[in-house]
């Protein structure tokens, strides 16, 4: 008669868990660095905080401009704000007058 003996393999035993650890990577690593991960959501929260700057520059532009064209409608003309534009956009000046040229930064 004859017998066969099997031996024990650990292997059986190993792929479940090995199953498990592949998954728990790949979808671990899906989290941190996915389309929705963490780290999308950092980088997501510095773009924001970018364009919220950028938006209150423009904003404050916005607000500088309308103030100026204020300055230019009919009621509220004012000849020498009208004069000053005029000459400063054509860079001409009368012969008698003096004109002093400032930096942009001291306005």
């Amino acid at each position: 008669m004859w017998t066969r003996q099997h031996k024990q393999r650990n292997t059986g035993r190993l792929i479940i868990p090995s199953l498990c650890v592949a998954f728990l990577a790949y979808f671990g690593f899906h989290a941190y660095h996915g389309e929705f991960g963490v780290y999308s959501k950092y980088r997501l929260e510095a773009e924001a905080v970018d364009l919220q700057s950028e938006l209150d520059a423009v904003k404050a532009r916005r607000v500088d401009l309308q103030r100026r064209v204020q300055l230019m409608h009919q009621g509220t003309l004012e000849k020498d704000m009208l004069d000053e534009q005029a000459r400063k956009a054509l860079n001409m000046s009368h012969v008698d007058e003096i004109t002093i040229m400032m930096p942009a930064t001291a306005r």
